[in-house]
């Protein structure tokens, strides 16, 4: 729905996502204040940030096999170990700078996504999800039982910092602007790739496998490119997250790092990138809130009480995700759609679903 008066003359600017100039320039904005952020903000909020960044990049990638393909996918966290220990090990053993370390990160995680998409081709639903598990399961047996000297074994891995033109990026703002790049490049990435033929083929895998198989479409491989794709977001940011944190272990990656990823998509909506984002965002704003009410409530009522909420604070993400399934479905991007239809008709009623 657009705004009364707003039309197009060619296809190319009616498929635009920003097809008007109030929002392309609401998005210069925000990008303008993305920029300005770390000269306003202390550096605890621009370290929590960059870290949501790098988490950002992981459910794009969880969007792309799950909300995109339709395949439920329970061992992103895993995926993501794989970019950040072939990251470490590359730069740390080898001197490979960040421009081969990412690609190779992205490699590794896609191909290993491949070994545990296959069974996609055969099964499907609860019994896929149980699949994916399995590679949750493997990761940190794998990475303890491999040669010490390729990744560090169970002690794991310290990360060489990012070098750019010999300048290391050791600052919280340096690392800011470093994964503010990346998290835009790859957004713009999951937003156009539904536009391309591989993504119109995953979203008809989704809606009907059997007729978009009737179609043409090879279900086989696409749902392996899926897989692939979307690991390969996870290798980013596993490559990414050992920069930030310059230390990588299994304890990292848990299957419960893997379970938020999909709770973030299922808070946000799994039906286009935009979800991913506001999941995540919204997720990681209420964790930090509540972890920063723990910390208030230790200080004021002593350590007992403050450690009564630090656990609490996954029951009321719990509590979060149960109430968006009963009352939005669809995500709170089905919220946001509503909200944009009533401004752009207002002043008249919308009941818009």
């Amino acid at each position: 729905m657009l705004p009364s008066g707003v039309f197009f003359r060619d296809f190319a600017a009616e498929a635009a996502y920003l097809r008007t100039g109030p929002q392309r320039l609401a998005m210069a904005l925000f990008v303008l204040a993305l920029v300005l952020l770390p000269a306003l903000a202390g550096a605890y909020l621009v370290g929590v940030i960059t870290l949501m960044f790098v988490t950002m990049i992981a459910v794009l990638g969880l969007q792309i096999t799950v909300g995109m393909a339709g395949m439920i996918n329970i061992g992103q966290s895993a995926f993501v170990g794989v970019g950040a220990f072939v990251s470490a090990s590359l730069a740390s053993k080898l001197g490979w700078p960040f421009w081969l370390t990412l690609p190779a990160a992205a490699l590794a995680a896609g191909v290993s996504s491949l070994l545990f998409g296959l069974p996609a081709l055969r099964i499907k639903g609860f019994y896929l999800a149980l699949t994916t598990v399995a590679a949750q399961i493997i990761f940190p047996i794998g990475i303890a039982r491999l040669p010490t000297a390729w990744f560090g074994g169970s002690s794991g891995l310290a990360v060489e910092p990012v070098s750019i033109f010999g300048h290391a990026l050791l600052k919280q703002h340096e690392l800011y602007y470093f994964n503010l790049a990346f998290v835009l490049l790859f957004t713009l990435l999951a937003f156009n790739l539904k536009r391309t033929r591989v993504g119109r083929a995953l979203i008809a895998v989704r809606d009907n496998d059997i007729a978009a198989s009737v179609l043409g479409v090879n279900i086989g491989y696409y749902k392996l490119i899926a897989f692939f794709v979307g690991a390969m977001f996870a290798g980013v940011a596993g490559a990414l997250l050992g920069y930030v944190v310059s230390y990588v272990t299994t304890d990292h990656f848990t299957l419960w790092l893997s379970i938020w990823y999909i709770s973030m998509l299922i808070v946000g909506g799994m039906g286009s990138p935009l979800g991913a984002i506001f999941g995540t965002v919204v997720i990681t704003a209420l964790q930090e809130s509540l972890h920063a009410l723990g910390n208030a409530a230790a200080a004021r009522f002593g350590s007992d009480f403050g450690a009564f909420i630090f656990p609490a604070t996954n029951s009321v993400l719990g509590v979060l995700i149960i109430a968006i399934l009963v009352f939005q479905p669809h995500g709170l991007l089905t919220g946001w759609n509503t909200l944009k239809a009533a401004y752009r008709i207002w002043p008249y009623r919308h009941h818009g679903g």
